[in-house]
């Protein structure tokens, strides 16, 4: 008997995703596509990426001015929101090249004062375009080149007097007398003095500025200078006569003299860890454990008392009317730059400030 064959099932029949299965992929297709718009439609437009967003930087343009002729000098273009003011002089500096930075002086007014190089540009901004009025300064030199011209004159002048060359006093005279104590303990003093100057510029002091006009150096020099030649002259001549009363009187003096160098050095070490980089004070100083640093509970400016103090007791130590007058001139001058000091210190620094004298603790 012949076995009855089963009916086969077609080839498309045997797989039913074949047509359905189909369908169903198109539809999902379909369906994610038709979510993808919508998502996109929904965000709105797409946002650029970080590197496009800041690719566009708000430029100023510094329009510089004569202050006297009130003419235009020239523009300096594209400067930066973070530039400095110091920034701006080395670009002035390129389009004209007989003004230096350091002799370059810009005013945001025409009666203002000058503008620090630390000033941020974007700080004086009030629109994209920024007008300073320029003053030539004149030739400028660094203050470490200010104070060690000042300081190394005296210090050479002195000992030239104190060798008696033949070209200042009689050969003849200077062997003949003899010379006192004194003379040798005041150049002693005179150079520890100014020695101190030179070692606190180089390795205490902070300036904050970085130049001063070279006619100040060239008066400080004519000062210092002048004085040290008449001072120097007086106490090393031959017939010159020790103070009035004698040992005494120089012992005490000589070690006032020295009590006020150490305090001298040792306040001008507390101003400078007061100071920042920039020559800014950041607080004012208070007393330490070291008793020449107790002077500040009296007065402002220390410094300038222990300054006083040494050449007062250098004048009674040498009784020289050249070092009096030096000393009395010394004093004063001292005492118009502790006043200015003070008030500074009393709009910074005002709780701290406000019981204190200036320079003479007496005087409140």
């Amino acid at each position: 008997m012949l076995k009855r064959q089963k009916p086969r099932t077609p080839r498309h029949s045997r797989d039913p995703a074949a047509h359905g299965g189909a369908l169903s992929m198109s539809h999902n297709a379909s369906r994610s596509f038709f979510t993808l718009s919508q998502m996109v439609l929904s965000a709105g437009q797409i946002k650029p990426s970080p590197a496009l967003k800041h690719s566009k930087i708000t430029y100023f343009e510094v329009e510089i001015v004569d202050v006297q002729s009130k003419k235009q000098i020239c523009i300096v273009d594209k400067v930066p929101p973070t530039s400095t003011l110091l920034d701006v002089k080395h670009k002035f500096h390129k389009a004209c090249p007989q003004w230096y930075p350091s002799r370059v002086g810009l005013q945001l007014e025409r009666n203002g004062p000058f503008l620090k190089d630390s000033v941020s540009i974007q700080s004086l901004a009030v629109s994209s375009i920024i007008t300073l009025y320029f003053t030539d300064l004149g030739q400028q030199v660094g203050w470490t080149t200010f104070f060690l011209t000042e300081y190394t004159g005296p210090l050479l002048i002195y000992l030239l007097f104190y060798i008696r060359l033949s070209t200042i006093y009689d050969q003849v005279e200077s062997r003949k007398n003899f010379r006192h104590p004194v003379v040798h303990l005041a150049c002693f003093c005179h150079c520890l003095h100014y020695i101190r100057h030179l070692l606190e510029t180089l390795f205490v002091h902070k300036f904050s500025e970085g130049h001063t006009p070279l006619k100040n150096m060239i008066k400080g020099c004519a000062f210092y200078w002048g004085f040290t030649s008449w001072i120097a002259y007086y106490i090393n001549h031959p017939r010159y006569t020790p103070p009035s009363f004698g040992h005494k009187q120089v012992s005490y003096a000589a070690l006032a003299f020295l009590m006020c160098e150490a305090g001298n050095h040792f306040i001008n070490v507390a101003l400078a860890h007061q100071t920042n980089s920039e020559g800014n004070r950041t607080c004012f100083p208070s007393p330490t454990y070291n008793p020449f640093t107790w002077l500040f509970l009296l007065v402002s400016c220390p410094n300038y008392t222990y300054e006083a103090g040494s050449w007062i007791s250098f004048t009674v130590m040498t009784q020289t009317l050249p070092v009096g007058i030096f000393a009395f001139l010394m004093v004063i001058q001292m005492s118009l730059w502790a006043q200015k000091k003070h008030k500074l210190y009393l709009k910074k620094f005002y709780p701290e400030v406000r019981r204190k004298a200036a320079m003479i603790p007496i005087i409140f």
